[in-house]
């Protein structure tokens, strides 16, 4: 297993078409690619189907089920972040899982991230480890061009701010927008290090 992944970006790249572009860029495929136990049956009830819609989260299910569950954290570091406000029971699981094992994680929690830079021992544990959906998104620009992105974020841009500004057909320049937010979270979340798409690595 070589990163971990967070129910909200597993949910925005598949209906988008952009899981396995996604998994590409981090050297990887599906089968490398940790999920929370719990996923499949939020996608069968709860808040992501009502948010989602059903026919959405029918479509995710199969591909879910497929990915193989995380293993999970011992309580060192898990119970580190049980505490935290900001921090669910579900990222707290996947944050320390990845400082634990050294893996990347990829997250679009902002709230549980700043949180997260706060507690003990995660900095260091996680640097450029922490991979957000912005930097996937500067990677994909990349291989696919800003039309082709465009097109396929479609479907999640009602759902994601971000990604409605960027790939608005306003905006002439996605890679402009996406820079500008990736810089400005990661300056936000110091002293955790993102994952930085330029480089591959910490920024």
């Amino acid at each position: 297993m070589k990163f971990l992944l967070d129910t909200d970006v597993f949910c925005k790249l598949q209906m988008a078409g952009l899981l396995s572009d996604a998994v590409g860029t981090l050297a990887a495929d599906l089968g490398d690619c940790g999920r929370l136990a719990a996923l499949p049956h939020m996608l069968r009830r709860g808040k992501l189907r009502k948010h989602l819609g059903e026919a959405v989260c029918d479509t995710l299910l199969p591909i879910a089920e497929s990915m193989p569950v995380m293993r999970q954290p011992s309580p060192d570091w898990l119970d580190k972040l049980i505490p935290i406000e900001g921090i669910d029971v579900g990222e707290a699981q996947l944050f320390a899982a990845a400082a634990e094992s050294s893996l990347l994680v990829v997250s679009g929690d902002k709230r549980a991230l700043r949180a997260l830079k706060g507690v003990d021992g995660f900095a260091s544990a996680l640097a450029g480890r922490i991979v957000v959906l912005e930097a996937i998104l500067l990677v994909l620009l990349d291989h696919l061009g800003a039309e082709v992105l465009r097109k396929r974020v479609e479907p999640i841009a009602r759902i994601d701010r971000v990604v409605q500004v960027c790939f608005s057909s306003g905006n002439l320049s996605p890679r402009d927008a996406l820079i500008s937010y990736y810089e400005s979270l990661a300056a936000e979340l110091d002293p955790l290090v993102l994952w930085d798409p330029r480089a591959g690595g910490a920024s």
